[in-house]
């Protein structure tokens, strides 16, 4: 069966800057320097990464920050804490908005 996603596509994820080589190499410098240590250990900033990539369902990216974050030294434990966080911010994202539709509603009924 033919799918959208095919994972081998992300090692195809430098093809990118063929288009644009200068804007490629901005970015990627930013990406390399939001990554590296700092307040934040590499290995903290790829859970974040991991959960973050749950949230906006990115399959490329919830591979890549797997790997990642296996590479880095964290366990399966940590990693589904993970994702559970992203889900609950997620979730209550999507509910605090519930307060828009109550408020639209609420000037409608007058």
């Amino acid at each position: 069966m033919d799918c959208y996603y095919h994972s081998k596509d992300l090692g195809k994820f430098g093809e990118m800057g063929k288009g644009n080589p200068a804007l490629w190499d901005k970015f990627m410098s930013y990406y390399s320097a939001v990554f590296a240590d700092g307040a934040l250990t590499e290995r903290e900033k790829a859970l974040i990464a991991l959960g973050v990539a749950q949230a906006v369902q990115c399959p490329y990216c919830i591979d890549a920050y797997t790997q990642a974050c296996l590479e880095k030294g964290s366990n399966i434990e940590e990693m589904t804490e993970a994702v559970h966080v992203a889900c609950a911010i997620r979730g209550g994202a999507s509910l605090v908005h519930g307060v828009q539709m109550r408020n639209v509603a609420e000037k409608l009924s007058m």
